[in-house]
């Protein structure tokens, strides 16, 4: 891997400082972006002397993966980093990209929150931690400085210590949402939340400009992901992944801006998280590693807008999923690769949020209507939605004849995209976790051994429910267990099919039994234990109970295998199986080992 940077032979104190002042779960509802309800004084003043990004995507709408792509410049999906608090190894020689900042003599501080899904690839920051700073660094080095504000993070909804501020008569329930008492309250606390974040913002810029460095320090601010309401985070549409971006140049360093920069000012020029990091470096005079997947907005070595966005969305906590998500600043393009799957699967965490609880309740009152009913049911296999007329993005248009040339160029991007990047998110998160070194993560889209063209192929087929039920059923005696496994998305994407005869679910049943790959063996288990005959439906439970309990088993086996076993409503487990469970919890990350516990108790609830 070549990881050669271009750096600018000049003294210290001819390179910018760099500061980041970002915040948690936040939209771009800020007065400077025109939201009437917002109190966000400090960030308007901060606008009328920054430049205003209309269009930036966060490329994961949760935090983790949000800031993997943050600090490593590359899409999540191609190192096997997307899923929510997993662990992947990027391949020797790749770094983080304050690193290549250390290495040039920047000071470089977090404060302090990191939560990356990648393995740090040696010291990334000089300091990390609450006491992290850019004062600290030596006397005319440059430093590149993180602040992360967290009073605007989804958790805080929940807190009832303070009394509301906003009125909730006044917030505007977007159309996805039923109009309760409780979801008004939500989004009102969240507004007070951003004013609180909008008060720390105004302390963290004081501190810098009243100090000299200001005018030799680029300020950026920015949120993580959207909002930490339902359906605004963890969501791979416009929602989930539209983020406010403020960048504020001191005069000495205007001729790093952008072409079209002005104070007060604000572009149409689309950016994504992975774009930060080689931004940062092209400030810094510094030219990225070919690994680095972004794109330079400013600074030397800046490049071409971006014509397109990219999202996604992976494992959320306990739940699994995977999207693909496109924008061109006016359509977006969803791409569900288990459309059997609703939005709205049941997180435990997203689920101490009183709307999540009311909205959820009303659904299955049968109270709401079809808009607002839709995050709970199964999807469609691609989505397309029009932000000029349709902000909310409740109005699919994919069969709209008019937009056919649309939709085809939007899948013929994602397709560009995924190869390029080499998308290794079309391997089970079990499979990625196999004993076989670089191979198993970052290497498998480098490797051989996985026939991408393939494996896609299978992907698209078994993700749509226009695929007969025999092709998939043919591809079970697939040699690769990967195209296998998505023969077994593609059941459970069809679902009960009447069509099929005993012969066919005996072929599937066979299959089961001789699979060698868990993570093909439980999409076929879940297929039987939800659509086979009785004496199928137990067959098949007893099958994800025994590698549950396998004691070898890999940990996000068992996590799916939790699932497959919730969605067939098989009941809590039994005590031994309990007590292995513990067992396999114990030796697993800390950051993901509540999540055994999350799925047993939804198997004891039945949901």
């Amino acid at each position: 891997m070549t990881a050669i940077l271009i750096t600018i032979s000049i003294l210290a104190a001819d390179r910018p400082n760099v500061l980041w002042i970002t915040c948690e779960d936040t939209s771009p509802h800020l007065g400077c972006y025109g939201d009437k309800v917002a109190r966000t004084p400090n960030l308007d003043r901060f606008a009328k002397d920054a430049l205003k990004y209309r269009f930036c995507w966060s490329n994961a709408p949760v935090c983790a993966p949000a800031r993997t792509a943050l600090i490593s410049g590359m899409f999540p999906t191609s190192t096997g980093s997307e899923h929510m608090r997993s662990m992947a190894r990027l391949p020797a020689g790749i770094k983080f990209f304050p690193q290549y900042l250390r290495d040039a003599a920047y000071y470089c501080s977090n404060n302090e929150k990191e939560d990356y899904n990648l393995e740090k690839p040696g010291q990334v920051w000089d300091e990390s931690s609450k006491q992290a700073h850019w004062r600290k660094r030596k006397p005319g080095q440059p430093f590149f400085a993180v602040f992360n504000i967290l009073v605007s993070h989804e958790s805080q909804l929940r807190d009832t210590r303070r009394p509301l501020v906003t009125d909730p008569a006044a917030v505007r329930v977007p159309a996805y949402m039923p109009d309760l008492p409780e979801v008004r309250r939500d989004w009102a606390k969240s507004y007070d939340n951003i004013a609180l974040m909008d008060a720390e913002f105004g302390k963290r810029l004081a501190e810098l400009d009243s100090s000299p460095e200001a005018e030799d320090t680029i300020v950026f601010f920015f949120g993580d992901h959207g909002s930490g309401m339902p359906r605004s985070k963890r969501s791979a549409c416009d929602s989930g992944l539209r983020v406010p971006l403020l960048v504020r140049f001191p005069q000495k360093w205007r001729h790093l801006a952008p072409e079209d920069y002005q104070p007060g000012g604000d572009t149409g020029r689309m950016v994504q998280f992975v774009d930060f990091g080689p931004t940062v470096l092209s400030l810094a005079g510094m030219k990225g590693p070919e690994d680095i997947q972004g794109v330079a907005f400013a600074g030397r070595y800046r490049g071409a807008p971006n014509k397109y966005l990219h999202g996604f969305r992976g494992r959320m906590d306990e739940r699994y999923d995977m999207v693909r998500s496109v924008t061109d600043g006016r359509y977006v393009y969803v791409r569900n690769y288990a459309p059997h799957r609703p939005a709205g699967q049941h997180v435990a965490y997203m689920f101490e949020t009183p709307t999540t609880r009311v909205w959820y309740e009303a659904f299955q009152k049968g109270t709401l209507n079809a808009v607002q009913a839709a995050y709970w049911k199964p999807r469609e296999t691609e989505e397309l939605y029009d932000l000029h007329v349709d902000p909310d993005e409740t109005v699919n248009l994919m069969q709209r004849e008019e937009l056919q040339s649309v939709v085809n160029r939007f899948r013929d991007e994602l397709f560009k995209h995924t190869h390029e990047v080499r998308d290794v998110g079309f391997i089970p998160e079990d499979e990625m976790h196999r004993p076989a070194g670089e191979a198993a993560r970052f290497g498998y889209g480098r490797s051989d051994r996985y026939s991408m063209a393939r494996i896609i192929d299978a992907a698209e087929r078994g993700t749509s429910r226009a695929t007969p039920i025999q092709r998939h059923i043919a591809r079970l005696s697939d040699r690769s267990e990967f195209v296998r496994y998505w023969a077994g998305v593609g059941l459970l994407v069809r679902g009960p099919v009447e069509a099929i005869d005993a012969g066919s679910r005996t072929r599937i049943a066979e299959a089961l039994t001789k699979e060698t790959s868990p993570s093909t063996a439980i999409v076929l288990a879940e297929y039987l234990g939800r659509y086979g005959d009785a004496a199928e439906r137990e067959a098949a439970k007893s099958a994800l109970w025994e590698i549950v309990r396998k004691p070898d088993q890999r940990y996000f086996a068992v996590v799916a295998a939790l699932n497959a076993l919730d969605y067939v409503k098989a009941g809590p487990p039994d005590e031994a199986t309990a007590q292995a469970l513990r067992k396999q919890a114990a030796k697993a990350d800390p950051r993901t080992r509540e999540y055994v516990g999350r799925l047993s108790e939804s198997l004891a609830r039945g949901r």
